[in-house]
């Protein structure tokens, strides 16, 4: 009994939003992984409460997808941006910063593209290297069917949160070139984010010292980025003030909120704190970027 109102819990929670449709991001013999590797994921329930409600928890992911979740076509304003949970490089919080995300971007006209990336790490490499090239492929499979699914392909974004704030914004420094051999025909459009949302980013910086990570290198061409974070997260605020002022210096258009409370990994729930008033400044900022008509 227990196990299955577990089953349902988990359900409702991915399946909330409106999916259009998944896509596999690579072929089957794309690095060695095959269909088999689909029966490997895990999926959990955290025993910490956010908002009141558990964090359902997907590890152990070898077979990256995209969902689509579009907004009611009378609302669509054509942008789109993909969305990266966190957790750590080790599982996906995929409704707290997955799913749910996907419907407050559907109030708000967006289409959301639920990104699941690769975890946990394999083969002794940087945490980031597939998850990395998980969003590459995503950001072009999004750009190459933008005529199908109705998207503007020069609005097309990227929000992460901790891990995932991480992987957005490497994925707005290392576009110049992919990370993988191209595979097929959307390989060839561009894998640029047109803009980041960082929120409680982790990873940017060293931990040796307060300086960006050596992976992530911040030019004039990274994309204008919205950041939120607290001062008394666990995962230091420097990670937002180090990018912040590597942002202002490569005159990048950069917009940072810190909010004196909220700890870490709240997502969009309300916790009775300021920082849960961040989904609002965020679509300000689209609209000041006028990506968000």
């Amino acid at each position: 009994m227990v196990k299955a109102l577990f089953s349902v819990l988990v359900f409702l929670a991915v399946c909330s939003a409106n999916a259009a449709e998944t896509l596999r991001l690579w072929p089957p013999a794309a690095f060695g992984e095959t269909a088999a590797a689909a029966g490997l994921e895990t999926t959990s329930l955290s025993s910490r409460l956010v908002g009141g409600k558990p964090v359902v928890r997907l590890g152990n992911v070898r077979v990256p997808t995209i969902t689509l979740y579009q907004p009611p076509s009378g609302m669509d304003t054509g942008l789109a941006v993909v969305v990266c949970p966190g957790g750590g490089y080790g599982i996906l919080a995929v409704d707290l910063e997955g799913t749910e995300i996907c419907q407050w971007l559907n109030s708000i006209g967006v289409s959301g593209v639920l990104l699941k990336y690769r975890v946990p790490p394999s083969n002794g490499v940087a945490p980031y290297i597939a998850p990395l090239q998980d969003a590459q492929r995503a950001l072009g499979l999004v750009r190459f069917h933008a005529v199908e699914w109705k998207i503007d392909p020069h609005r097309i974004g990227i929000i992460g949160f901790s891990a995932g704030g991480d992987l957005a914004a490497l994925a707005g420094a290392r576009f110049d070139r992919r990370t993988y051999r191209p595979v097929d025909a959307a390989d060839q459009a561009s894998c640029r984010p047109d803009f980041a949302m960082l929120i409680y980013p982790a990873r940017l910086i060293c931990l040796k010292g307060p300086e960006l990570a050596p992976e992530l290198t911040v030019t004039s061409n990274t994309p204008p980025t919205f950041l939120i974070q607290t001062e008394d997260d666990p995962i230091a605020v420097e990670n937002s003030l180090y990018y912040y002022l590597a942002l202002k210096q490569a005159r990048v258009p950069a917009e940072m909120h810190l909010f004196a409370r909220g700890g870490h990994g709240y997502g969009l729930r309300q916790t009775g704190l300021a920082v849960a008033s961040w989904p609002g400044l965020a679509e300000v900022w689209l609209r000041g970027l006028k990506v968000l008509k």
